[in-house]
């Protein structure tokens, strides 16, 4: 097996931790601290050694600026979006078993009253997520299927531009911000120019207010 050089070691750990990335592209850290964090953590004592972690962080640190630009046109497309936010939403989850005739019968029925629907398939189950007033035609007919069932959720619709198509690293920077605040995406998807996500409604004041662009 090829050994790993201590740049290889100081780029893998820099990228296993967004958090440490986050803080060198906004140039809030200390870049020998860093180091000497880097070889702690990864048993590294030689003195060289860890003088190639300081010049490894440095060069990492004038990598990632060229990504500032990109972030700047993601800001661009986001700021030009939309929110729409719905509540009272439910996700079931459910054995791959299903009567999809029946489903497709039920989501018709609720689309014919602009009511909140969407079938997820998965590998080995379905995710359903709907409005808790339909809740009810899923949970009665599939009680013996249902793996999970979360209550009390938002659903929020980011409406972008086309440019969506365009400029890379859009749902990448969108998903950090849910790390970094700590809130928890329940499901998330992406249909064209709408991003979706389902969250737990005890995060919905905090997700509006970084979702503000």
């Amino acid at each position: 097996m090829e050994k790993i050089t201590t740049t290889g070691l100081t780029n893998k750990y820099i990228k296993e931790h967004p958090y440490i990335r986050h803080c060198i592209k906004k140039e809030l850290i200390n870049y020998s601290s860093l180091a000497r964090l880097i070889a702690k953590e990864l048993n590294i004592e030689k003195e060289s050694s860890k003088e190639a972690i300081l010049i490894a962080a440095r060069r990492f640190r004038d990598k990632i600026k060229k990504e500032l630009q990109n972030e700047i046109e993601v800001k661009e497309v986001l700021s030009k979006s939309e929110l729409e936010i719905k509540n009272k939403i439910e996700t079931i989850i459910l054995e791959k078993s299903l009567d999809l005739d029946y489903i497709d019968k039920i989501q018709k029925k609720i689309r014919k009253e602009y009511g909140v629907f969407y079938l997820l398939e998965g590998s080995n189950s379905y995710t359903i997520i709907i409005q808790e007033k339909y809740s009810d035609f899923i949970k009665n007919k599939f009680k013996h299927m249902i793996i999970r069932n979360n209550k009390n959720l938002f659903l929020i619709t980011l409406k972008t531009s086309q440019k969506i198509e365009q400029v890379r690293g859009i749902i990448a920077y969108l998903t950090s911000l849910f790390a970094e605040n700590n809130v928890n995406i329940v499901e998330f998807f992406s249909c064209w120019v709408d991003t979706v996500f389902v969250i737990d409604s005890e995060d919905l004041n905090k997700t509006i207010n970084f979702l503000k662009f």
